[in-house]
C-alpha cells in the first residue's frame, strides 16, 4: 500500500501553527509527513519561511508515529554538508528513528543569502561532493576530506542513530537519477514521471522508497480555490530550471504574471470533489510511487483539510 503523507509548508504557515498541523495530520492518520526548508516564500502573499530545522526538532518532540522528512535541504550553500549530518542525526535521535534526510540541489530563491549562486554543473559537482561527505558522517565514520569545493579537516558525528539515517534525493532527470541511485536511500521527486523511476532503479535504486508530492487545494467553494492557488501556487508550472534561477519572491511575481487560472487548473485539482485529488493522488502511484505526500494549498486551510483528509480522502486513498 503506498504510504499518504502530509506537507508541512513553511512559506505558507508559521512557526507554531506547523508544529499544531503536525501533530493534527499524526492523529489524522497520515503516515508520514514532510517539510519544506526555505529562506524566502516564492510569493509575497505565502508569507511565511520560519527556519525549518526548529520546527523539525518541535515536530519530532512532540509527534511519536508518523515518520518524518526535509523535502527538501540544499547541502552546498547555506549549510555545510557536515553541518547538515550533524542536524539530520540530532533529529533523528529524538524521533526514535524516525527521520530521513531529503536533500537536493537546491535554489538560487533560498542560498543567494549567503553569497552568488553557482552555475548549474558546478552546483550538481558541489551537491555530489556533499552527499559523499553526509553519507559517511552519517554512517558513523570519521570525516576527513579535501575536496574541490569543500573540505573536512576531521568530522565525527557523537550523536547519532546506530543504524545511521537513510537519505533521500531530489532528481528530475537522468544525471541527478544516476546520483540518487548511487547515493541515496530513497528517490524524491515532485512530478509523477515514470521515467525518472526507472532511471532512479537503473542506477541502483531498485527497491528503494520512491517520495514523491502533490499539490491540492480542497475546500467548499472551487471559485474560492481557484483563486487561492492562483494568489499561492501560481510559480509552480514554471518548471525547475526556472524555478532554480530566480532570485526572489519578486522575480517570481514578474515571472508568473500572465498566469492564468485555467492554467493551473491542469495540475492542482480544485474544490470538495473528492474523486478530482485521489485522482492526482493515482498519478504517482501509477508512475511507480511507493509514497506521495499532499501538499494543501493556503495555510489558513489547514486543520478544516486535515479533519476532511481523515474522514474523507484518507479512506479513499487505502480503500
Amino acid at each position: 500500500m503506498v504510504a499518504v503523507g502530509y506537507t508541512l509548508m513553511c512559506e505558507q504557515t508559521g512557526p507554531r501553527e506547523l508544529v499544531d498541523y503536525a501533530q493534527r495530520a499524526e492523529r489524522a492518520g497520515f503516515d508520514f509527513e514532510v517539510i519544506s526548508d526555505h529562506y524566502y516564500p516564492w510569493l509575497d502573499s505565502q508569507g511565511h519561511s520560519p527556519y525549518a530545522w526548529s520546527v523539525l526538532g518541535a515536530v519530532a518532540h512532540t509527534t511519536s508515529r508518523v515518520d518524518l522528512m526535509s523535502y527538501v535541504t540544499c547541502p552546498i550553500r547555506r549549510y555545510h554538508p557536515a553541518v547538515v549530518a550533524q542536524k539530520a542525526a540530532t533529529v533523528a535521535l529524538m524521533s526514535d528513528g524516525r527521520f530521513t534526510l531529503g536533500v537536493g540541489a537546491g535554489e538560487n530563491l533560498n542560498e543567494h543569502v549567503v553569497g552568488a549562486w553557482p552555475h548549474v554543473q558546478q552546483r550538481h559537482d558541489m551537491f555530489e561532493e556533499a552527499l559523499q561527505i553526509m553519507r559517511s558522517l552519517l554512517d558513523g565514520e570519521t570525516v576527513t576530506y579535501s575536496g574541490e569545493y569543500y573540505d573536512v579537516p576531521e568530522a565525527y558525528l557523537w550523536d547519532r542513530p546506530e543504524n545511521g539515517v537513510p537519505i533521500a534525493v531530489a532528481a528530475s532527470g537522468p544525471s541527478s537519477s544516476a546520483l540518487a541511485g548511487e547515493y541515496a536511500d530513497g528517490l524524491i521527486a515532485v512530478e509523477p514521471d515514470h521515467r525518472v523511476v526507472e532511471l532512479f532503479e537503473e542506477a541502483g535504486g531498485e527497491g528503494k522508497p520512491r517520495i514523491g508530492q502533490v499539490a491540492i487545494c480542497w475546500g467548499p467553494d472551487e471559485a474560492e480555490c481557484r483563486k487561492r492557488v492562483h494568489d499561492q501556487w501560481r510559480w509552480s508550472p514554471l518548471g525547475w530550471k526556472v524555478n532554480a534561477e530566480l532570485p526572489g519572491p519578486e522575480s517570481f511575481a514578474h515571472a508568473t504574471q500572465f498566469v492564468r487560472e485555467e492554467d493551473l487548473m491542469q495540475t492542482v485539482p480544485c474544490g470538495p470533489d473528492v474523486e478530482r485529488h485521489v485522482e492526482a493522488f493515482h498519478k504517482f502511484v501509477d508512475a511507480g510511487f511507493t509514497h506521495v505526500a499532499l501538499v494543501q494549498v493556503g495555510g489558513e486551510s489547514q486543520p478544516d483539510f486535515i479533519d476532511w483528509a481523515e474522514h474523507e480522502l484518507i479512506p479513499r486513498l487505502r480503500g
